[in-house]
């Protein structure tokens, strides 16, 4: 697939703009600060595992002493369609993150399967990627999973795995795990309802609706196919199974346009959807969500975000 840098999006536009500020500032100040204790915590996690051969990673990823600044992702399964976009906007900024002497590294949610799929179909390095099998690390920085609602007690196994059968990954073949991973769906699905997800509701209309102060986030080649569905290449030609269209924005350049985040996300979906099984080899992590973390070389933290709920 090929790969096109693309504008970032303000908030990583201001990131840099910051760090752009500590960089100039660090030079009159020599006195070390204390590394954080998020810092402290990543430093010393030891369920981190080389995205290529599955071993422990041979060394902390946040090194005692830093000549650089370290932005470290979190993300959430690699499966999964924030990691897709997230990831789109951090390849395309590395080459403003390398001038600013900020090293990036990235923890997905997967295994090695699913870590090749990822930097294959986003572009990544796998030099820039560790892999949390089982989102360990998340949990131990607290990070979000949703309104943390349980199924209720009264409602049996059964009906629990009938309501899996119609998601992806269908019922999971360890009957313990039944009732576990329900949970984690319904944490999940709840936030793609806005539950327990501040934000969630808003992001999701503004790709349908476009975004006048956004980037262009579809290429002139870009083609999304769905089922019946067929769109592109870019955003003006569309065919649902014998009905042909152009849409009236097509020739509109500079901007988000209507469905048009939609439409990539929809790419991210079908990709991850078609290959369910080589992306999430663990769905009691699939509501595990993400977080952002600047640190600079002495591990004080910066700057830090994170996800409160999905696509936010």
């Amino acid at each position: 697939m090929k790969h096109t840098r693309r504008s970032l999006p303000a908030s990583l536009t201001a990131l840099v703009s910051v760090v752009s500020i500590f960089h100039t500032s660090s030079a009159f100040s020599s006195i070390p600060s204390t590394p954080s204790s998020i810092y402290t915590t990543i430093q010393s996690s030891s369920t981190l595992l080389d995205p290529i051969t599955g071993e422990k990673v041979s060394s902390p990823i946040l090194p005692n002493k830093n000549k650089k600044k370290t932005l470290v992702v979190l993300l959430p399964q690699l499966g999964e369609f924030d990691s897709a976009e997230y990831c789109e906007f951090l390849v395309s900024a590395e080459k403003s993150l390398e001038e600013n002497d900020i090293e990036l590294q990235i923890v997905g949610i997967g295994d090695t399967t699913a870590a090749q799929n990822f930097c294959d179909f986003t572009g990544l390095s796998p030099e820039k990627l560790c892999i949390d099998p089982n989102g360990d690390l998340h949990r131990e920085l607290k990070l979000h999973s949703g309104p943390n609602v349980d199924v209720p007690e009264g409602v049996s196994d059964d009906v629990i795995k009938f309501f899996l059968r119609q998601l992806p990954g269908s019922v999971p073949t360890d009957e313990e795990q039944v009732r576990p991973v329900g949970n984690a769906w319904l944490n999940y699905l709840a936030m793609c309802a806005g539950i327990g997800a501040p934000g969630t509701l808003p992001e999701i209309l503004r790709g349908y609706f476009g975004d006048k102060n956004a980037p262009e986030r579809f290429r002139e080649d870009d083609v999304v196919e769905a089922g019946f569905v067929t769109i592109g290449p870019g955003v003006g030609p569309t065919k649902i199974g014998p009905l042909s269209y152009q849409q009236w924005f097509a020739d509109e350049k500079g901007y988000q346009r209507p469905v048009e985040l939609a439409t990539v996300r929809l790419k991210n979906m079908v990709e991850v959807l078609t290959k369910w099984d080589d992306y999430v080899s663990n769905p009691l992590a699939i509501a595990l969500r993400g977080a952002t973390y600047l640190f600079d070389e002495d591990g004080k933290e910066l700057y830090s975000y994170k996800s409160r709920g999905v696509l936010t």
